[in-house]
């Protein structure tokens, strides 16, 4: 792979209920997820946002959580049976240079991972492809990993995508961006 991802063993750095000092996942999605959606989470990890995804979407709602090592999807598995959601939450290892998934989504998330893919080009107009009409991306990098140069060039590639910019939300630790699909 051109880009370097982050190891599996790595992610309990971050991904650990310290977090929520930080991302407090139900503020994070409050504006864009609600009962019955059907959300997906790219390069979701061991599930941090995923789990209150799930809980977020109710019931009648699911997360397809998408990542390219087993080991990640894993740990997200066992963490999601023991918050009570696992039957919300659909796991799939995809590759370097798909994510694997055409059913059509009402929301895509994409944290801290998009730096890593390998050309993020393919990456943005696979999401697009989807999501439903109106449906959003949000779209969150990590600060002082990634450049606010190289954050407004991948900006630049999701509205080659087809993605409409409409705000630009604020996320701690990071560069953020909500689109749109035209």
């Amino acid at each position: 792979m051109a880009k370097h991802v982050c190891p599996w063993w790595l992610a309990y750095t971050f991904d650990n209920p310290l977090r929520r000092i930080f991302h407090k996942p139900e503020e994070i999605f409050s504006p864009y997820l609600t009962d019955g959606m059907t959300a997906i989470d790219l390069g979701c990890g061991m599930g941090y946002f995923s789990i209150s995804m799930a809980k977020m979407v109710g019931g009648t709602g699911r997360i397809i959580s998408v990542d390219l090592q087993q080991k990640m999807l894993e740990t997200l598995k066992k963490r999601a049976q023991k918050a009570g959601v696992s039957n919300r939450i659909t796991t799939l290892l995809c590759d370097e240079n798909s994510i694997g998934i055409h059913e059509e989504v009402d929301f895509a998330l994409a944290f801290w991972m998009a730096h890593e893919t390998p050309d993020e080009c393919t990456f943005l107009t696979q999401v697009h492809a989807i999501l439903k009409k109106s449906g959003k991306l949000l779209l969150a990098e990590p600060r002082g990993h990634v450049t606010g140069a190289e954050f407004k060039k991948t900006v630049s590639l999701a509205q080659e995508a087809g993605f409409q910019p409409i705000d630009s939300p604020v996320i701690s630790l990071s560069h953020a961006a909500l689109f749109e699909k035209r």
